[in-house]
């Protein structure tokens, strides 16, 4: 018999949000005058520690700078930081939909998700829904970052939920092999219909269709 499904537990990024968004991309182009390529080479190699809590926002942007062979200016700095919110705060509504069902009939909700303090503050403001999850891990207040241990374990406590009776949806699959380690439940999304097909697959339609007419 599978193990029921007691709390839903959802990264942040490409799961209740879209792709990043392409018009705040070119800002952030033009903030810093780089071409794509360089930008997006620069932009990666230092996220890690500011999602981990290594970096602040701004140390995290200035690093971004250097590496790109740039001193950027606290105005740049600041434009930088606010373009990255609008980066990845595109919601993703179907799935922001499921939350608030599954919110509506009382099941824990829950969000683990690799962000830095700015990033955290900026979705934070954009989104009120967002206090609605019954526990929220972000990665930067814990100086962890997925797919460590520890942050899992952080996010069932939070939950008060055995992992096992956990349903973690995330869109890396270092990620979801990271809590299939610590004993979740886990879907790899990746696109809406699939989700949706894997949800079919596994017989968990009536977990989708909570709280609906």
């Amino acid at each position: 018999m599978p193990t029921p499904i007691q709390a839903v537990l959802f990264d942040y990024g490409q799961v209740l949000t879209l792709p990043p968004d392409p018009t705040a991309w070119a800002d952030m182009l033009a903030i810093t005058a780089l071409p794509h390529a360089p930008y997006e080479t620069a932009y990666w190699h230092p996220r890690h520690d500011y999602d981990r809590g290594t970096h602040t926002g701004s140390a995290y942007f200035a690093a971004v700078g250097r590496h790109a062979g740039l001193t950027l200016t606290p105005a740049q700095i600041a434009a930088l930081l606010a373009a990255d919110t609008t980066l990845w705060t595109r919601p993703n509504q179907p799935m922001i939909d499921f939350a608030a069902r599954l919110q509506a009939a009382a099941t824990p909700t829950g969000i683990l998700s690799n962000l830095g303090d700015e990033m955290t503050a900026g979705v934070l403001r954009t989104f009120p829904w967002l206090s609605a999850f019954t526990h929220c891990t972000w990665s930067h207040a814990l100086n962890l970052a997925k797919p460590e241990p520890a942050i899992y374990r952080h996010a069932a406590q939070g939950l008060h939920t055995p992992p096992a009776n956990i349903l973690f949806i995330d869109d890396r699959e270092d990620n979801i092999a990271g809590a299939q380690l610590a004993g979740f439940q886990t879907i790899r999304y990746t696109t809406q219909p699939a989700f949706e097909a894997e949800l079919a697959a596994r017989n968990l339609n009536t977990l989708w269709l909570t709280g609906r007419q």
